[in-house]
Parts: structure tokens; C-alpha cells; sequence
């Protein structure tokens, strides 16, 4: 799971009896307004305040989409990995600043870089609203059709919530739409890059090392959070601990973990096995020999196409991880065994079967027949397979503007007023568009379409125009003015007439598919979607009665506490110690010849003497984390920052459906390390000074 860009993607399972018999495990994605206090007091003798857990809270950032951070000094300085900024210091980049390969450190506030577009969500409190969303479902209501009342009812909360306090509101599905929580974020928009390490040291190892432990990594960014043009004050922040983790010691994770399956159904998991996971791994698998070509044509193209290498390659490797799992036929036991377990719970009462009924068969039927149509629906709407960016840009005007002019409630979810600030955000990044690579992207794409669905589909012949794919691809890329910010501005204020009358050759690609891709994904809501939400939720419900509200709801890229210790493992051939070293770096890239990708940038060579070689570089834990965790805080009870997660070791991909500690671990830096590298590497004494002390030079 390295958690580069979607490092820590994985799925989940049943909170079954496999979760409640684990009481001594470090198990669990908790709630921050249902954190499990009898565990911790039991098993650690620590019960943290009501302070306690809104500093932690009011301390953790999610980052942008994807990832998590934290802020560490009350300047709005935000430290996160440099996996998950890698984006953002790629686009500050360009063929004479290489920050990727060559790092980046601003030794004054003068000097930090604004980034084109970057997203830092605080939440600020909770407010539970479940009879309010239930309240507009009726019993005579078809899954469809309660669906579409509960979002309208989700909309109306936020809506009302953002009139009364002025924050960015957002309801959350917990326990698959057995509860739902309304979130109220304070966010940022104006932020700057303050120092990035080379990749050379933030990814040392590369795909080879990528989920494997030992590691030997400084995955680490930071950037500062402005207000009004200058840092923001942030009274809650996570002081630094120069020591670091100690072995065995109680440490917590405060982050955003994106998406667990672990209420998931036997017959749901049979699908991802079946379905979804080799329907995505061959797309990966596509799009990574064909960069590899792109790359080798020249320097620039290899620096351009680098993102979209790194995060195909963890892809490829995470799902084909989870996929692995999924073929265990010892662990897909486990799970029979406790479905029917649960399913002889709820036929056992009457009234609870009256109650419930057979959500169980109702999503198993829903799931024989999404395959009909999953790969049109997953192709066209699923973000990981986007045929280009400049194509990503004219589906969201085309839809947009489509979508805003219908009522909040009758939206789809990420064009509710509540979302449109990030929508609109996003639309008019000032990010850079590279014409070349946008070119490879789109004929890779198109070759996607007609290779898993047919050329005579009408998806792929909508998508081709007639055209062979090179054709196809010169002439759209040719013919749109989409990279300019301000023609999609016009375009998209315009509304529909403005879309409707616009001769931009992506514009029409993208109004072609539309009809196409609007079918899909209104069937995927009705078919599939609403039966799922009103089965799981009966599931869960029926979880409660059997288990108590001790049970954790699967992630939803929403904040969460997990607990555990600094431990290694057992191998069957040898013992894996908690924590690696810096002399481990050093004798690493020498035993493997110095050779790329574990050759050391030119500034650790010459660091080399100065550093204090016995001072901690990675270390493991025992904590529950997954895909979104990335760029997480790691600290001790003190709220002291003890280190940074950055990955899982391949054990823990499994995390998805099924926690398991024997092996399985966390991955992070050690604060330590970042101290040493600061100071003796890249001579960032001021950014030292200011973890420690909290002031600014």
C-alpha cells in the first residue's frame, strides 16, 4: 500500500465475529465521536479527554482528493507525504525546475511557491442527523425511489448547515446508510509549498520496494496553509518529538482512510474478485507499458509522464495485492461462515425478520446483474480510467452545466451547492496541461474502450468519430481550447446554451458520450446503488443487535482515529525488526550497486558524515489504516508527533476486507529522520526550528 498517490487503496470486510473476537487486536477505523475508550483503558490504561480528541481533530487536515496531513506548527505549516503532493510540486515544475527530481526548500515565507490548485479540509465538529435523512423515506418507497429522497434530505441538511455556520458542510454514510453524520469543515485554498525532498529519497526503491518492509524512505512534504495572504493561525497543531517512536509504545493515527469493504457481502466480494478487480488491473496493466514507451521518447516526455507512472504502477500493484487475497479461499470461508452466522441471527426473530428481511438476497440479486452493464458504467464514470484530462475537463462543463440548473436535491452528489466550491475549484485549476502527454493519454484511452468493449460498440464508436485512434486523438487535441482557464470559464458560466452552441472538438466528445454515460450511471444508481444502501443498512442494523455499537464503520475518506503499538513481525525465515535506520539506507543502496532505484541523490552522498547514522529512518506499527491514511500523523499520547505514515507492507493490502496484525503493518517516517534530514541534509534549519519551537525565523 504504498500510499503513493493511491498508496493505502484497499478494500474490507465483515464486521463479523471475526471483528468482535479480535478484542485484542488493534483493529478499527474509529469515529472520533465513537472511539472505542473501554479498549484503550483496558488494554493501554489511557482514556483521552473531551480536549483530548478536538485538538487531535481540529489538528488533522485531509488533503485535497486522496490523502491526509496534519498541521505541525501554528503558522498553518501542514506536513504530509511527498506522495500526496506530488502532484501539486510536478505542477510547479517545468523543463528547467525539476522539483520532483531535484527537491524544493523556501528559506523565507517570501520564497514558498502557491499552488495551482490544492484543497485543505479541517473538521471542526459533528452533528449526528440520521432521523432527519430517514425521516424522508416511507416504508411504501421502492430502494429508488428512497434513494432519491434521502439525497434530497442530505442536500437540504447541508444546505441549512452552511446558512447557519458558515463552514463547508458535508453528510456522511456511516455504516453503509445506517447513520449519517453531518460534517462542518473549515477549508483552505491558498496554499504554498515550503519543502519537498528528491524523489530520489521520497520514493527510494521505487515499485520494487513499493509495500515491502524493510524501507528506507523520507516520504515527506510540507506546505503552509494562507489566510488573507499570510500563514494562517492554527492553535491546534501536533508538537514534534525529536525521540521519536519507542518499541512497543502506544502510538495513534489521526487520518482520512478512503474506502474499506469490510461490511461487504460473500456475493459482493465474489464480484470485486470477479469483476471489477481484473477489469481495472488490465487497465492498468495497459497504461503502464504504453508510458513506458511515452517515457523513453525524450527527457521531457519522461518527466511529464512520471506522475502518471507512479501512481499506475501502485495501482497496478495494490489491486493486484487485494486481488490475491480475494482468491484465499480460506479467508472467503471465514467469511461464509459468519454471513450465514448472521443470516440465522435475523431468521431466529420474527419481528427482526419482518424488520429486516432478506437484504442479504436482495443485494445478491442486484449483484447477478450489474455485470451486464459494469464495464460500459466503469469505463465512462469511474475517475481512474479517464480518457484525458482535457476530455475530464469538458465532461464536467458538459454535466455541470446540466446539473446545476436542476434543483439541489435532484443533483448529483458532487454538483450539490454543498460540493460546487471544490467542483469549481478543480474545473479552473491553473495547473499545467501538457499537449503531448494529454495525446498519449487520449489514444491509450481509446485503445482502453475498444479493447474491453468492442469496436463495434456504440460507446467506442461515439468515442472514435469514424476516426482511427491516432486520428481521432490529433484532431481533438487539435481542436479544443479547453486548456485555457478563462474560455472554460465563458463556457461554463454560459450555461447550456453556451455548451450546446461551443465548436470545441472536446466539448463534442464529450456531449456525444454524455447520453451514454448518463444512462449508465442512472442505472448504476437505480439497479445497484439504491438496493445496496437499503441492504447494507438493514445489515448493519442487524449487526448492531447481534454485536452491540462496539463494531467501527468502513471508511469513507472521512476523519478516524486508529490505535496501536510500534511492533515487527515474523516471516517464516527470519524475524523483521520495528525500525530501520539511516546506516540501513546507506548499506541498502550499496548492496544494491547504487543502481536506480536505489541510487542516493547527490545531497545524502555528501551528507553522509554529518549524519547521525543510528537515528531511526522507517518504522512499523500496528495500526488500522488504509488507502487516504497517506501523509497521517503518527503520535504518542502526549499528541506529540512521533512520525508520518506513508505506506503498508505487502501483508496489510488484505486491509481492505479483512484486518489481520500478525504480519500485517503500518509504514511510516520516523520524526527523527525528518530532524536529521532537515538539518544536515538540506540545510532547512529554519523549517527544523519551527517543528520544535513553533516560531517562524
Amino acid at each position: 500500500m504504498t500510499m503513493s498517490r493511491t498508496r493505502l487503496l484497499v478494500f474490507s470486510l465483515t464486521m463479523m465475529p471475526a471483528v468482535v473476537s479480535t478484542v485484542s487486536a488493534d483493529e478499527g477505523m474509529w469515529l472520533l465521536n465513537q472511539l472505542p475508550r473501554e479498549k484503550l483503558e483496558e488494554k493501554y490504561g489511557f482514556s483521552p479527554s473531551a480536549a483530548w480528541v478536538e485538538h487531535v481533530q481540529r489538528s488533522s487536515v485531509r488533503f485535497g482528493r486522496s490523502g491526509s496531513a496534519s498541521f505541525v506548527s501554528p503558522n498553518g505549516l501542514v506536513m504530509t507525504n511527498h506522495h500526496v503532493a506530488s502532484d501539486l510540486i510536478a505542477d510547479l515544475s517545468d523543463g528547467q525546475r525539476d522539483y520532483i527530481r531535484d527537491g524544493f526548500y523556501a528559506a523565507t515565507l517570501e520564497k514558498e511557491l502557491k499552488c495551482p490548485h490544492v484543497e485543505l479540509a479541517v473538521l471542526m465538529k459533528i452533528e449526528e442527523v440520521t432521523d432527519r435523512v430517514n425521516a424522508s423515506v416511507s416504508a411504501d418507497m421502492s430502494p429508488a425511489a428512497a434513494q432519491d429522497a434521502r439525497k434530497a434530505a442530505m442536500a437540504k441538511v447541508e444546505q441549512e448547515a452552511k446558512s447557519r455556520t458558515g463552514l463547508e458542510p458535508e453528510v456522511v454514510t456511516l455504516y453503509q446508510g445506517a447513520r449519517y453524520d453531518l460534517y462542518l469543515y473549515k477549508k483552505y485554498t491558498d496554499v504554498r509549498l515550503v519543502m519537498a525532498p528528491e524523489q530520489g529519497i521520497a520514493f527510494f526503491g521505487g515499485d520494487l520496494d513499493n509495500f515491502e518492509y524493510p524501507r528506507f524512505d523520507l516520504d515527506v512534504a510540507f506546505v503552509r496553509a494562507y489566510e488573507n495572504g499570510r500563514p494562517a493561525k492554527t492553535t491546534d497543531y501536533l508538537k514534534w518529538s525529536p525521540a521519536g517512536a519507542k518499541p512497543n509504545e502506544l502510538v495513534f493515527i489521526s487520518g482520512h482512510p478512503g474506502r474499506t469493504q469490510r461490511l461487504n457481502t460473500v456475493e459482493h466480494l465474489c464480484f470485486l474478485r470477479d469483476v471489477h478487480l481484473p477489469l481495472i488491473l488490465d487497465c492498468y496493466n495497459q497504461r503502464e507499458v504504453a508510458l513506458h514507451q511515452f517515457r523513453a521518447d525524450s527527457p521531457e516526455n519522461a518527466r511529464i509522464g512520471n506522475e502518471d507512472l507512479l501512481y499506475v504502477q501502485n495501482g497496478r500493484k495494490a489491486y493486484g495485492g487485494i486481488l490475491r487475497g480475494l482468491l484465499d479461499e480460506a479467508l472467503l470461508g471465514r467469511k461464509i461462515a459468519a454471513q450465514q452466522s448472521l443470516r440465522r441471527f435475523i431468521q431466529a426473530d420474527e419481528e427482526r425478520q419482518a424488520e429486516l428481511g432478506d437484504a442479504h438476497g436482495r443485494l445478491a440479486e442486484a449483484l447477478k446483474a450489474l455485470p451486464s452493464f459494469y464495464s460500459e458504467y466503469f469505463l465512462l464514470e469511474n475517475r481512474r480510467v479517464q480518457l484525458c484530462g482535457l476530455f475530464d475537463i469538458a465532461k464536467k462543463i458538459v454535466r455541470g452545466v446540466e446539473e446545476t440548473s436542476r434543483p439541489d436535491g435532484e443533483r448529483y452528489s458532487e454538483f450539490r451547492d454543498a460540493n460546487l466550491p471544490s467542483f469549481e475549484a478543480a474545473l479552473f485549476s491553473e495547473a499545467p496541461i501538457y499537449p503531448e502527454l494529454e495525446r498519449f493519454r487520449l489514444q491509450d484511452g481509446l485503445v482502453r474502450l475498444g479493447r474491453a468493449l468492442g469496436g463495434g460498440h456504440p460507446i467506442v464508436r461515439a468515442a472514435l468519430g469514424g476516426q482511427d485512434v491516432g486520428a481521432r486523438a490529433n484532431d481533438l487535441i487539435a481542436g479544443t481550447k479547453l486548456a485555457d482557464i478563462a474560455y472554460r470559464r465563458r463556457l461554463y458560466e454560459g450555461g447550456k446554451a453556451a455548451v450546446a452552441e461551443s465548436d470545441d472538438a472536446m466539448i463534442a466528445l464529450a456531449r456525444a458520450l454524455e447520453p451514454l454515460a448518463r444512462r449508465l450511471r442512472d442505472q448504476y444508481e437505480e439497479e445497484f446503488e439504491s438496493v445496496e444502501t437499503d441492504a447494507y443498512a438493514k445489515i448493519a442494523r442487524a449487526q448492531f443487535e447481534m454485536y452491540g455499537e462496539s463494531v467501527y464503520p468502513d471508511a469513507t475518506f472521512t476523519l478516524r482515529l486508529s490505535l496501536g503499538t510500534v511492533l515487527g513481525y515474523e516471516e517464516p525465515d527470519r524475524s523483521v525488526p520495528a525500525m530501520t535506520t539511516i546506516r540501513g539506507l546507506y548499506e541498502r543502496a550499496e548492496a544494491k550497486g547504487h543502481q536506480p532505484p536505489f541510487q542516493l541523490p547527490t545531497s545524502w552522498v555528501r551528507a553522509r558524515d554529518r549524519l547521525d547514522l543510528d537515528v531511526p529512518m522507517n518504522f512499523i506499527c500496528t495500526n488500522d489504516i488504509i488507502g487516504g491514511n497517506s501523509g497521517s500523523p503518527i503520535f504518542n499520547r502526549g499528541t506529540e508527533i512521533v512520525g508520518i505514515v506513508f505506506d503498508g507492507n505487502i501483508h496489510g493490502l488484505v486491509w481492505d476486507f479483512q484486518f489481520d496484525q500478525q504480519r500485517a503493518r503500518a509504514v511510516g517516517v520516523s520524526s527523527g529522520a525528518i530532524l536529521e534530514a532537515l538539518g544536515k541534509v538540506y540545510r532547512a534549519e529554519p523549517l527544523a526550528r519551527e517543528l520544535q519551537s513553533g516560531a517562524i525565523d
